[in-house]
């Protein structure tokens, strides 16, 4: 696990600045994007000539998407937060943004200034009765910050078998998975390509911050998690965005030993900030393995 930091986390940029003016979540974003961009990969004429940084400048951007370098760079040090879609759009185009770049891109134009706690999340009624329907699987309910509020019975047994079975049922002792994963060593232990399920969640939740600005809980467990693990500090400096609805996760479970398990996430259309984790394990036909999830009672702590 990484160690330990001693700076101080800033909500509103959420990375370390050091004391430095913060841009803004909007700000760094596009800087960062523009840093990873190389010049070759654009239509720009005369990107051989001598850089000393890596990336497009901001001149180049600005060509590149229409707009004046005054006002891009305006966007980019956080003196201007009145984008229009049309400008914001062009950006992305210049900038190479994915589909879910593009949607962070204007999530941040558009977040508001203000913090609120938006209190304890509980699962759905819908989506309990969803996590009844497939007992047969493993499968849990996620909230917006990926706490689990709710799972099966090989749901907790694969995700968190050191934990008691109600955990869920209680905000006070709620699993959240991106702490457990930086945090909790037996939770750590149980992904064998821990460097990628860890940027995953990372990348998932850097979106989750840009959709939900004003949500003080999401703020502060990421400031939590800066401060606190080198790794998630890196991880969220990077700047990677991402929802991951669907993948694989190889695994080391205590019970079934080294598993592949395949994983899809449903959200649901009247709580879109819910959704459900389900898990197949691979070369399972008749259910064996993820029956011997269940092989020896979890352990609590």
């Amino acid at each position: 696990m990484g160690g330990t930091r001693g700076d101080t986390f800033t909500p509103a940029g959420a990375s370390y600045r050091g004391g430095v003016s913060d841009p803004g979540e909007l700000g760094i974003f596009l800087r960062g994007k523009r840093a990873a961009l190389p010049p070759e990969a654009t239509p720009l004429n005369g990107f051989g000539v001598r850089r000393r940084v890596p990336g497009l400048r901001r001149e180049e951007v600005a060509q590149l998407a229409g707009v004046s370098v005054t006002y891009y760079t305006r966007l980019e040090q956080g003196h201007s937060r009145n984008a229009s879609d049309e400008v914001l759009l062009a950006l992305a185009r210049a900038l190479q943004l994915s589909v879910t770049e593009t949607e962070h891109l204007l999530d941040l134009a558009r977040a508001r200034r203000t913090t609120t706690d938006p209190g304890p999340e509980s699962a759905s009624p819908r989506a309990l009765e969803l996590l009844a329907l497939v007992a047969e699987r493993p499968a849990i309910v996620l909230g917006r910050r990926n706490d689990v509020l709710a799972w099966n019975e090989l749901g907790h047994a694969l995700v968190a078998p050191h934990l008691p079975a109600e955990a869920p049922e209680s905000p006070a002792t709620r699993p959240s998975l991106p702490r457990m994963l930086f945090l909790d060593p037996q939770a750590r232990a149980l992904y064998r390509d821990w460097p990628a399920e860890a940027a995953d969640y990372v990348a998932y939740l850097r979106m989750a911050s840009g959709k939900h600005p004003d949500d003080e809980a999401l703020t502060r467990m990421i400031g939590e998690l800066c401060i606190r693990d080198d790794a998630f500090a890196d991880l969220w400096a990077s700047g990677r965005v991402s929802e991951c609805v669907a993948g694989t996760k190889p695994m080391r479970h205590p019970s079934a030993g080294d598993i592949t398990v395949d994983f899809q996430l449903w959200a649901q259309s009247d709580r879109p900030d819910q959704r459900l984790e389900l898990y197949s394990l691979r070369d399972d036909p008749d259910g064996s393995r993820t029956r011997s999830l269940l092989s020896h009672p979890a352990t609590t702590r």
